[in-house]
């Protein structure tokens, strides 16, 4: 049953500390850097170094590129002050989920949860491993030795062994993903810094057919030119709503996690058109449309004998640093769930000595490792990415209308520390964009089948809330009796 009133919910914070560890409380160590490099470290991902190609064959030139970065920087960052405004009203682990159940309904709110474990973050947790294992072993050998074993047996390694930190403590997973995060970022800067200060080398030239491809676009008009190439922006951004996921352990996180949100997708923005702009620079239009290895490419023009082994090196600390977040981040998403009563109470456990959501988290670790084994080679690969984008497109677009609803309902819900500017414009700017992403999904701009697949599993996560949670009216009130603040 939904309460009536969500402002009912927000616990005292001076009176958290009296919360019994094991019975629901978490510990508020992360402070602002923290939380911003989880958000920083949540959206650079591993598509900056890819993605840029398809954007650029998408427009067929570079200002019209250029323009697609920009304008999904600017999406995104409208996304984050949404987000913000959201993190400054609710404050508690597993923000997002509290979020949509209060604006929409407690079975919407658990199709978010639930989409986003089982096929999202279980996903991204198998193809970041294996991203990660595939790159960590070309910085070693410069090519790939023979036998596709070693791909999965180090990838499953690093899935345990990130999912084995996070349950130690949340000190040790954000201690990794503040490294991971200072050292992408400074990847990344010194692409650019590379560009500046190497001569520039000869550009490159596309083949026939990437002649022929950019001059069939020719007679499209600019403006769509620039659509075409935001699904590749898309796919390089997202990530600042891990922020509202963690916000139990988080210190004074009503006012820390708007900043964090801000701040690190701002950092993320910037860093994407410096980067993209020394792409251009190093390796001309036709370097950066010719093939995906972008920035393996552009080092190598300046550095042919290292050059790709260093940003197989940087691609593996990013797609670490990703990893971390979503074992970090994601279960503290399943926890607040199941403490409202909508999951099995088992996850909305704390570990009284570790102060971690120990079940969570490994539940969500084995996920990923069913899933790196099931789908276990790059074809595999390639598939389980159908989807994705819409299904984190659905709740994207229902988070950025949630503002509005619980705008509407002032005396319900907590007073926000934060306020979106220029308010219904930035919100609306935001949820229009992931309205585009979803109408390009099923338009053929992205995988067709990809969206027909993401949608139906929001269908069957459908089914199984009404056949195991819906009527779990006890566990609902267990819930309410718990202490809130978590």
């Amino acid at each position: 049953a939904r309460p009536k009133s969500p402002a009912a919910r927000v616990i005292d914070m001076s009176q958290e500390s009296k919360i019994p560890e094991g019975e629901g409380r978490l510990r508020r160590v992360l402070g602002p850097f923290s939380a911003t490099c989880i958000v920083t470290g949540a959206i650079i991902g591993v598509g900056i170094f890819f993605t840029p190609n398809s954007v650029a064959r998408a427009t067929g030139s570079m200002p019209l590129a250029m323009t697609a970065w920009i304008l999904g920087g600017m999406i995104a960052m409208a996304g984050a002050l949404v987000f913000a405004e959201l993190g400054g009203m609710y404050s508690r682990t597993g923000a997002q989920y509290e979020i949509l159940r209060d604006a929409w309904s407690a079975p919407v709110a658990f199709l978010y949860v639930f989409c986003n474990a089982t096929w999202i973050q279980a996903g991204a947790i198998a193809i970041i491993a294996w991203v990660a294992s595939y790159n960590l072993l070309l910085t070693i050998h410069g090519d790939l030795p023979d036998g596709g074993n070693w791909l999965l047996l180090i990838a499953a390694a690093l899935i345990a062994g990130i999912t084995l930190a996070n349950v130690v403590g949340v000190r040790i997973g954000s201690t990794i993903q503040n490294a991971t995060v200072v050292a992408k970022v400074i990847a990344l800067l010194a692409i650019t810094c590379l560009a500046i200060l190497a001569p520039v080398p000869a550009p490159i030239e596309l083949d026939a057919a990437g002649m022929k491809a950019i001059s069939d676009l020719e007679n499209t008009h600019p403006a769509a030119l620039v659509f075409a190439g935001l699904t590749g922006v898309f796919f390089s951004f997202g990530g600042w709503q891990h922020a509202l996921w963690i916000g139990g352990e988080v210190r004074d996180s009503r006012r820390t996690i708007p900043v964090a949100i801000v701040v690190g997708v701002g950092i993320v923005t910037v860093v994407y058109l410096l980067v993209n702009w020394a792409y251009f620079k190093l390796l001309g239009f036709g370097g950066v449309a010719a093939d995906g290895a972008v920035a393996a490419n552009a080092v190598a023009a300046v550095w042919p004998a290292w050059g790709k082994r260093l940003v197989a090196a940087a691609v593996t600390i990013s797609a670490l640093g990703v990893l971390n977040a979503q074992l970090l981040s994601g279960p503290r998403l399943i926890f607040g769930m199941a403490r409202d009563g909508k999951f099995f109470q088992l996850f909305a456990r704390i570990s009284p000595q570790t102060g971690t959501p120990l079940a969570a988290i490994l539940f969500l670790g084995l996920l990923g490792l069913a899933v790196l084994l099931i789908a276990g080679d790059s074809a595999r690969i390639d598939v389980l990415l159908a989807g994705v984008v819409t299904v984190d497109a659905v709740f994207f677009f229902l988070t950025g209308l949630a503002l509005f609803r619980l705008r509407r309902q002032r005396s319900q819900v907590p007073e926000t520390t934060f306020r979106t500017p220029l308010f219904p414009i930035i919100p609306l700017v935001f949820v229009i964009g992931e309205g585009l992403v979803l109408v390009g999904a099923f338009a053929g701009v992205l995988n067709q089948k990809g969206a027909w697949i993401g949608l139906m599993w929001i269908f069957g996560s459908a089914v199984c809330y009404a056949i195991f949670f819906r009527g779990d009216r006890a566990a609902q009130e267990k819930a309410k009796s718990l202490p809130a603040g978590k």
